[in-house]
């Protein structure tokens, strides 16, 4: 059995009832993005695609993956570090241009596509803050 370090908590240590609320609140406020797939369905959310959750019925995949973002979020806060915020937070007016060869162009969107995001804006977007 591995020991945690002394700073660190095991994985078995429930999170203070405070962090484990604000994590729920964050996670229920993000988008989720599904997709079916050899007779399951697959989730994560739009602002964090690393938390992903799986399920025979698209319930069972919307509860596995707010349950992957909550537990995502609430070790987040419980380090200090702030999640991403909502896609729905906040009003988007900025716009940003990008020129790109064909070919970045068809990679980006391929690697758009495989990660479940809709267009190009989402997935750079979310890619590039995820790195706060």
């Amino acid at each position: 059995m591995i020991k945690p370090k002394s700073n660190q908590k095991e994985l078995s240590t429930p999170f203070e009832p405070t962090i484990l609320g604000s994590a729920k609140r964050i996670a229920h406020a993000y988008d989720l993005v599904l997709r079916f797939e050899d007779g399951e369905w697959y989730g994560h959310a739009l602002e964090y695609p690393e938390a992903m959750g799986d399920g025979k019925t698209e319930r069972a995949c919307v509860r596995a993956t707010r349950q992957a973002l909550t537990v995502a979020i609430a070790t987040m806060l419980e380090a200090g570090q702030t999640p991403p915020s909502s896609a729905r937070q906040g009003h988007r007016s900025a716009q940003v241009n990008v020129r790109l060869t064909p070919e970045e162009k068809a990679v980006l969107e391929s690697k758009a596509k495989a990660r479940g995001f809709r267009g190009l804006s989402d997935f750079i977007r979310t890619t590039a803050l995820a790195e706060k």
